[in-house]
């Protein structure tokens, strides 16, 4: 019997080496022989880009080809599979990736905002050319959190998705919360760290989770990915204040995103929100990620690990660039993109309680103002205390019955003719979750 002839190896370019991209590096060099072993076929990295090619990273790559241009590394004769790993919705990324596809490579990457704005566009191009574009980096690091949603639970029809997803914003809110600190004192604890992007926004506004978010409710309900139809709401306006009260009523507040289709629509949303203390997601420490995933047949699934670093999410890299070798093909997101059609966008319309604090001058009828807006608004009080007096301000915490985020906005902007509010109001869900 004669021996099959071996597979040739695969050839991987690598565009970016930063933290992800020498974590790469470093497995492929450190597992190359497990590697192989695990999908019958080698593979090898031919050749590298970056800005600074004089830069000390601490692995070797002086034995690989150089490119100063990325989309040139993608035209290669020698490269197989783009690694985009240089991040951002457009410029260098978006353009060494449409070189891949345009070449007939396939492309493995980690970035959420190109995909998130640019992923239909990107998918029909590589399946119309025969190629594959795969991202499991790109939400939540190391979980396999969508070759989950579009294997594992592919003969489910998936309810809803739920999730921690930005673990800057969870070490900011644990961290206030364990330490009893202000949101400005962390936020600088976290910029000095090397926590926050460049631009701080990305993880504070909740856009970055966001467009995880957007990515995954395309894969779960079948849908284009429509990152302009998530309700943004970031953690810049939860105080300590807002973490002891919840923490008081036996809840932790979280930056929580959820998707899922209504009668309506489809709902993205990305808000922080009060859930039971007791819950998986409450109790997820620092800067991990936790993803829920509900299906018809398979129920709940949890989901939790490192959602950012070198290892994980170079982890996520390799899972996607294995499977290629395996001969793994698979549409970019679980079905053919030419077919995916656009959600309608929708907010739920299930009720839950609300959790409010406002400032209020401190005069006589100021409380009853406020309670006589949340009426009219249809709102009702569960409860009501004033706290910290300080003249001629009345801090006022206020937990509704459970009511519509619509009435909630309707209540906020009668607020405003109320002549008794100091600032806006800070408004957060209470989620059973």
């Amino acid at each position: 019997m004669t021996t099959p002839p071996r597979p040739a190896p695969l050839r991987l370019g690598i565009a970016g080496l930063g933290t992800v991209g020498t974590g790469v590096v470093r497995i492929v060099q450190t597992h190359a022989a497990l590697i192989e072993r695990r999908c019958g076929r080698a593979i090898e990295i031919t050749a590298v880009s970056a800005r600074d090619r004089s830069r000390n990273r601490d692995v070797d790559v002086s034995g690989y080809a150089w490119e100063d241009d990325a989309a040139a590394l993608a035209r290669r004769p020698d490269v197989d599979v783009l690694v985009e790993l240089v991040g951002g919705a457009d410029g260098i990324a978006r353009d060494a990736t449409e070189a891949a596809i345009a070449a007939g490579k396939d492309v493995v990457t980690a970035n959420k905002a190109m995909l998130a704005l640019h992923g239909q566009g990107l998918a029909e191009a590589a399946e119309a050319a025969g190629r594959v574009l795969r991202f499991e980096a790109a939400v939540a690091g190391g979980i396999p959190v969508v070759k989950a949603l579009t294997e594992g639970l592919a003969g489910n029809a998936v309810t809803r998705i739920v999730g921690v997803m930005n673990g800057t914003c969870n070490y900011i809110l644990t961290r206030m919360e364990s330490a009893g600190l202000a949101y400005e004192t962390v936020f600088s604890e976290a910029e000095k760290l090397g926590y926050l992007e460049a631009d701080p926004t990305l993880d504070v506004g909740g856009i970055d989770a966001g467009h995880k978010l957007a990515l995954l409710a395309a894969i779960g309900f079948g849908t284009r990915v429509d990152f302009e139809a998530v309700e943004l709401q970031g953690i810049e306006r939860v105080s300590i204040e807002d973490i002891r009260h919840a923490a008081d009523m036996g809840y932790r507040i979280k930056l929580l995103g959820i998707a899922q289709m209504t009668g309506r629509g489809l709902e993205q949303r990305m808000a922080p929100c009060l859930v039971p203390v007791d819950s998986p997601l409450a109790q997820l420490p620092g800067a991990t990620n936790m993803v829920m995933l509900e299906g018809d047949a398979v129920g709940r699934i949890v989901l939790r690990g490192a959602g950012a670093g070198s290892g994980p999410t170079a982890s996520a890299v390799m899972a996607d660039v294995i499977d290629i070798a395996r001969g793994t093909r698979l549409s970019t997101f679980g079905q053919p993109a030419a077919g995916l059609a656009r959600a309608q966008p929708a907010r739920t319309a299930a009720p839950t309680p609300w959790y409010l604090r406002m400032t209020l001058i401190d005069k006589p009828g100021a409380l009853a103002k406020v309670a006589h807006a949340l009426g009219e608004s249809g709102v009702s009080i569960d409860r009501m205390r004033q706290y910290g007096h300080a003249d001629p301000f009345a801090p006022v915490l206020i937990v509704t019955h459970a009511t519509t985020q619509d009435a909630i906005e309707d209540a906020a902007s009668r607020f405003s003719s109320t002549g008794v509010l100091v600032g806006d109001p800070v408004a957060l869900a209470i989620e059973d979750v």
